[in-house]
């Protein structure tokens, strides 16, 4: 499962907050013979400008990488190696679902591990300021995802028709990171891990709250839009681009 680790032994003993940060899929809904969190945007791959957000934030010490087999010597040599990050301890295999991609970094994580922050590789934008408020708020409530107010109006639909309009002030759109007390995120992905359909689970925080216990919402600071459609890459490519041209 683990298929290659870097960085100091020593390390794993004063490690408290781990990122998992979740690169192992197909990217089907975005063409091209290149994954996604691999393609070049604004200058660099999108994985390493995710990961580059989480070796900013003061708040995470380690970071292990769930990718592809197939793509694991790139995401070696081109991404760490090329971009010297140093808070990257281990580079593991992933699934065949994001479940079982992240199940699988949780497990890599030393039992010294205290708190798990879950993001996606597709998320190159969130800052380290929300990330480090994110895992700040975990630390006090035991888990707590960022989240961002819809603004839109919601439809209930079935069939086509609308059966029901929601009051948007209660709903609030996902987004990651998801911070959790590691013991209580290991348990439930170990729960989730005997059921028929564990991919059910559209989040991270989902399988908490399916455990019965209550997450806290930080609400971003600014954009952090997960890229999924060339739309998408070409509005983060912009952002990014925007980024490098004030000299971040």
């Amino acid at each position: 499962m683990v298929a290659s680790s870097v960085g100091h032994p020593l390390y794993y003993n004063v490690m408290k907050t781990a990122a998992v940060i979740v690169a192992a899929g197909k990217s089907s809904r975005l063409e091209g013979a290149v994954p996604k969190q691999f393609r070049e945007i604004a200058g660099r791959p999108m994985l390493a400008w995710t990961i580059r957000r989480f070796e900013a934030a003061e708040k995470i010490d380690q970071i292990v990488v769930v990718v592809a087999e197939e793509n694991l010597l790139y995401a070696s040599e081109h991404i760490v190696d090329r971009y010297g990050f140093d808070k990257i301890t281990k580079i593991v295999i992933g699934g065949d679902s994001r479940f079982e991609s992240v199940y699988r970094g949780i497990k890599s994580l030393p039992l010294s591990t205290r708190f798990v922050a879950i993001h996606d590789g597709a998320r190159p934008l969130v800052t380290p300021d929300d990330i480090d408020r994110v895992v700040s708020t975990a630390q006090q409530e035991g888990a707590a995802i960022l989240a961002a107010p819809i603004s839109d109006t919601v439809k209930r639909v079935q069939d086509g028709f609308i059966l029901a309009t929601l009051d948007r002030t209660l709903l609030y759109g996902a987004q990651t990171p998801q911070v959790f007390q590691y013991d209580l995120i290991k348990a439930a992905y170990e729960r989730g891990a005997t059921e028929n359909n564990p991919d059910r689970y559209t989040d991270d925080a989902a399988l908490i709250e399916a455990a019965g216990f209550k997450v806290k919402v930080v609400e971003p600071t600014g954009p952090n839009l997960k890229v999924t459609t060339q739309t998408d890459f070409d509005i983060v490519g912009s952002l990014l681009m925007r980024e490098s041209d004030d000299g971040d």
